[in-house]
């Protein structure tokens, strides 16, 4: 009960961290879009016509009569506030570049993962990783079952984003994680260019 307790925290922690990671995403998407939004406008301001403006010339305290003329250019008083310069979020590279992979299904070997096999197969589509399917899993006991419920949908999504086998063991999920990793890596040599 307490690791079922455990897992769930980690999960909730794990779906809260990406949730956060996406409002940051989007918060400098938007700050990135006004900035660039208020550059233009300012850009857009058309400056105030340049006048000729008589200028005495004195010599002291007594005024010689002679004047000249100097060209001013009158610019529009503004309240400026500065404009923070935005940072773009970090964007995951990733591994394999679109066209790496050869389209097809590529099954994976058996991999030992202590509490049972894994084995999965990566379907391939225009190019880049679509989908990984587990052919075979942890799933005879209870805690087994749970735990491969909770893990095997983490690792399916990270592969794909990641479009490669280098992905993050899922904590608590470690042996099947590896036998994940180690299964997918063979699968996606197959399907190189």
């Amino acid at each position: 009960m307490k690791k079922w307790i455990l897992v769930s925290a980690i999960v909730l922690i794990f779906t809260a961290f990406a949730v956060y990671q996406h409002v940051q995403a989007k918060k400098q998407a938007l700050l990135s879009s006004l900035a660039s939004n208020a550059a233009t406008s300012i850009a857009s301001i058309n400056p105030a016509p340049t006048g000729t403006v008589p200028v005495v010339a004195t010599s002291g305290s007594t005024t010689t009569g002679t004047t000249a003329s100097t060209t001013v250019a009158s610019t529009p008083t503004a309240v400026s506030t500065p404009t923070p310069t935005p940072t773009p979020a970090p964007t995951p590279t990733p591994v394999a570049q679109s066209g790496q992979y050869k389209n097809g299904t590529y099954t994976g070997p058996v991999v030992d993962a202590f509490y049972g096999n894994v084995q999965v197969s990566a379907t391939i589509s225009g190019g880049q990783l679509a989908s990984v399917n587990f052919l075979q899993y942890p799933n005879d006991r209870g805690t087994s079952q749970r735990i491969s419920s909770e893990a095997m949908p983490i690792l399916q999504s990270e592969a794909i984003h990641a479009q490669s086998a280098n992905v993050d063991v899922v904590s608590g999920a470690t042996q099947i994680s590896q036998g994940f990793i180690e299964s997918l890596s063979q699968a996606l040599r197959q399907a190189i260019n």
